[in-house]
């Protein structure tokens, strides 16, 4: 099968986020699929962007598959600029259309994370006699609208409204990572049968190969405490202020438990201020590590924690963080602290969800701290089992390919 997969964002492990199109790409190759992703030469959320030169269009195989990356704009916050971005990568498909019409997909999808691309991708489905996928990472324009308080009759919103409309009316499957989305979509046009969810997850050959953690932050980390773990972005939706809040409730009544939480993002000086104010030492900010590194963090951690706080009911629709994958990998009792339409750690039973308040976290750590450690074990097995079963990219991969069977 002749896959043509179209995500603005799509990167690399040599690149950066986002990785799903990579992890899914080395399993369909293994299923002797073929796999050409078109993406954006330029990316807010990769650590590496492309060098287009002179040239309007490169083509890279990168472990057998092949990217097609268009010239991009570059927009480093700028949001207008990131706009004209999302404009210059349409622009490049039509652009590079007949070279798209000569790999004679079989399927075509539409991935990136704003559903503008669903134009093209339609079009090229029906040149081609190709099925036509919509894959559903976030609900545009519905999450920019909640979380920047743009109304419904902005220009941009109602522009990104029309595409996604656009594509529930036409399109021939949607999958989305989101679980419960399809209530939503159905209001906006999607037939019933069409809706089909295919999570995140792990990619086994990363977490199987860990490298050791560096040494510099292995020293730092206490051995004779209960530590909990956090491990990615600084943001202001991770209301990781939380924990520092908690940190300093409990730092008299339980002083064998310590937060480490490991990454970079916007909020990260403004928490080692609060840290700082408040002479805390039962909690410490450490810098992010490479992502081979992870999983030796997460080992030496007694709990993980995800937090996602949301002024909104956005949450409803269902979330797949990947750092929960991992988590759980690590075969670590989990605390999943957002008010979100799944219940992971439930559905696995391998932890305690709860709300973001600084209340409830704390109980939700205490009660934990307090479980036997043999029931924290089982926990964290659990958890491995759960992930091995439902969510490595091996799994998922196979699960794309047969919806895109049916």
């Amino acid at each position: 099968m002749n896959i043509l997969l179209i995500n603005h964002y799509a990167g690399s492990p040599y690149h950066g986020m986002e990785f799903r199109p990579y992890y899914l790409g080395q399993e369909w190759i293994k299923y002797g699929h073929k796999l050409t992703i078109v993406a954006g030469s330029y990316s807010h959320i990769r650590k590496k962007n492309i060098d287009m030169e002179n040239t309007k269009y490169k083509i890279e195989i990168i472990d057998g598959i092949e990217y097609i990356w268009l010239k991009t704009r570059t927009y480093e916050g700028n949001e207008i600029q990131r706009v004209f971005s999302m404009f210059d990568f349409l622009w490049g498909i039509r652009k590079i259309f007949p070279i798209l019409k000569d790999r004679k997909p079989d399927v075509v999808i539409a991935s990136s994370t704003y559903p503008l691309d669903n134009y093209p991708c339609y079009k090229l489905a029906k040149n081609t006699g190709a099925q036509y996928i919509y894959e559903v990472h976030d609900l545009w324009p519905l999450s920019p609208q909640k979380l920047g308080g743009y109304s419904k009759y902005h220009p941009f919103i109602f522009t990104m409204q029309r595409a996604e409309n656009f594509a529930y009316k036409h399109v021939d499957k949607v999958i989305s990572i989101l679980p419960c989305a399809e209530t939503h979509m159905k209001e906006h046009g999607l037939p019933d049968g069409k809706f089909f969810h295919v999570p995140n997850g792990i990619f086994l050959p990363e977490v199987e190969n860990a490298e050791p953690l560096n040494r510099e932050l292995e020293v730092q980390l206490p051995q004779d405490k209960f530590i909990v773990g956090y491990c990615g972005t600084f943001g202001v939706a991770n209301a990781l202020h939380n924990l520092v809040s908690v940190a300093e409730e409990i730092k008299d009544s339980y002083p064998g438990i310590f937060f480490a939480l490991v990454g970079t993002g916007p909020e990260k000086e403004r928490l080692q201020n609060l840290i700082s104010e408040k002479r805390l030492t039962n909690i410490k900010l450490f810098e992010a590590i490479p992502k081979k590194q992870v999983q030796s963090f997460l080992n030496i951690c007694d709990v993980l924690i995800v937090i996602i706080h949301s002024d909104t009911d956005l949450f409803q629709y269902g979330i797949s963080p990947n750092k929960i994958f991992d988590y759980m990998y690590a075969q670590k009792p989990v605390i999943q602290s957002v008010q979100a339409g799944n219940d992971i750690p439930k559905d696995a039973e391998c932890g305690i969800s709860c709300d973001t308040s600084v209340t409830a976290i704390k109980n939700s750590l205490i009660t934990l701290y307090k479980t036997p450690s043999e029931a924290r074990r089982i926990m964290g097995e659990r958890g491995r089992s759960y992930v091995l079963e439902h969510h490595t990219y091996g799994v998922l991969a196979k699960q794309f390919i047969d919806i895109i069977s049916l």
